[in-house]
This record gives C-alpha cells, sequence and structure tokens, in this order.
C-alpha cells in the first residue's frame, strides 16, 4: 500500500475549532466536557489513535462554527494537556497556541477528600489546586493538602 493509500483524509472546515494533539483515546471525553452530543446542527469530526511522529498516537477534534470560550480550553487543558487548538476562519487557521494547565486552579474540580473545608456546605471556600506535577497530572489542594491524580479529574470533568 503506498503512503498516499494510508492517507486519512478529513474535510477541512470552514470556521471554528480544530483541537490537536489530544493524547490517544481522550476524544471522546473533550467532547464530553464541552457538551457535545452528536445532535448539533454543526460538522463534528473525530479521528482516534491516528500515527503521530510526536506523540506516537494521537486524537484529533474538528468543530465547526465553535470556538472555545477560556473555561473549556482550561477543562481541555486538564484532559489532554498537550493539545493544540487552532482557530480556523474561510478555511485557514488564524491563530494557533498550545493549551496551558493553569498554575492554579479554581472551582473546576471537587477535593477527594470529603473532610476538606472545600466539601462542607456551610462554608464558603471555592476549591482550589496548586500543579505538583504535569506528567503525571497531580493536583494538590490548597486548603487540605490531598493530591488528586488524573484520572480522578477526568472522572470529575467527565462524569465517566
Amino acid at each position: 500500500m503506498s503512503e498516499e493509500e494510508k492517507r486519512l483524509i478529513v474535510t477541512k472546515i470552514k470556521d471554528g475549532t480544530v483541537i490537536d494533539h489530544i493524547d490517544a483515546g481522550r476524544a471522546l471525553y473533550v467532547l464530553k466536557i464541552l457538551g457535545i452530543t452528536g445532535e448539533e446542527d454543526f460538522t463534528i469530526a473525530v479521528v482516534m489513535n491516528v500515527e503521530s511522529k510526536r506523540m506516537g498516537r494521537k486524537d484529533i477534534v474538528k468543530l465547526e462554527k465553535m470556538e472555545l470560550r477560556k473555561e473549556q480550553v482550561d477543562e481541555i487543558a486538564l484532559i489532554a494537556p498537550n493539545a493544540t487548538i487552532n482557530i480556523i476562519r474561510n478555511y485557514r487557521v488564524v491563530k494557533k497556541y498550545k493549551v496551558d494547565v493553569p498554575k492554579v486552579i479554581e472551582g473546576l474540580i471537587n477535593c477527594i477528600n470529603p473532610n476538606c473545608i472545600t466539601n462542607q456546605k456551610r462554608e464558603p471556600v471555592r476549591s482550589t489546586f496548586l500543579v505538583k506535577s504535569l506528567r503525571p497530572l497531580i493536583l494538590i489542594c490548597k486548603y487540605c493538602g490531598e493530591e488528586i491524580h488524573h484520572e480522578d479529574i477526568i472522572r470529575q470533568l467527565t462524569g465517566v
């Protein structure tokens, strides 16, 4: 089979967002946190486990007519810290940037320690985490010191 025959062809989108360099197998989590169900009235392309020189394998998500808010990009960074966001207008990339795991994460996830002050209903304290490690992603609760690992973060953000 020639290189041309092996190549995967995915149509370009006119306007929207391409999320590239998602860790292999995580594209469906990205769709979940974005609230994408497949019933939207725009084109959604999901390519999973494709070869990547840089990553070995990766996923890609294309969302026509959709640009992401900062909060959505922050959540994607917690699911896929290697992801790249491409903003497309008139079939051209007009902006490209790598997601950045924020140094401080406030209110996006909950502490897993049931005794943490952030889990007490009578306490008006918002959960806050500091990054301990990016690879693997480990966060530490600012209030109780509990560690939360990548799989727990994904579970909280996606409900899966």
